[in-house]
């Protein structure tokens, strides 16, 4: 019966150890992806509004339409906004159910597709909160920063909870991440729309 019962634990541990290891690849694989592009979209947008004029900054091609400026100050915002939700509420919920929810890739192509317009919430609406470039720009860079240190030193289970995106449903955490880094290229590629309109200062 002894060696029965310590045969069975042997095979428990033997069985499980792979599982573990193959967790542990996938969190790496998460961590990675999501740092990844969170580099990647902070590197297109500064690209995006360096070395601007200020008639460049302030354009707008039309009186309903945003400014560089304007759709940069959304990305700002959103970018602290976005990290202190998935911190304060999102952590804070349960997880998906088996089967709820879309995949990564189909979040991220969602979330870059421009041919789908969405109307910003109020606290995500610009009212000049950063006087010239320059200061928007810093804060973003230290609030781009935050964000990535965050994801590549959290101990959190970012799989292990989620709550619902008014547009896409039930995201977790990863994918919440993954939706802030989106949301940037998304508004990037919206600035570099601003610059081929007519009328755009040369």
């Amino acid at each position: 019966m002894h060696i029965r019962t310590t045969a069975a634990a042997f095979l428990a541990v033997m069985f499980a150890v792979p599982v573990l290891a193959q967790d542990a690849a996938a969190v790496k694989y998460d961590r990675q992806k999501a740092y990844a592009y969170l580099e990647e979209t902070r590197a297109k947008f500064l690209k995006s509004v360096e070395g601007l004029s200020e008639a460049q900054w302030r354009f707008k091609a039309g009186p309903d339409r945003w400014s560089i400026a304007e759709v940069a100050e959304h990305i700002g915002l959103s970018e602290s906004l976005i990290l202190g939700m998935i911190e304060n509420q999102v952590l804070k919920a349960p997880a998906k159910k088996p089967g709820e929810g879309i995949t990564d890739e189909k979040l991220i192509a969602g979330v870059t597709d421009r041919s789908q317009k969405a109307q910003a919430p109020e606290v995500l609406k610009p009212v000049n909160k950063w006087p010239t470039r320059e200061a928007l720009v810093t804060d973003f860079i230290a609030a781009r920063a935050k964000t990535m240190e965050w994801v590549k030193t959290t101990n959190e289970d970012l799989r292990a909870h989620a709550a619902p995106h008014p547009a896409f449903g039930p995201l977790d955490a990863h994918q919440w991440i993954l939706l802030l880094a989106g949301h940037s290229a998304r508004h990037t590629a919206q600035i570099e729309e601003v610059k081929t309109s007519a009328g755009y200062p040369k």
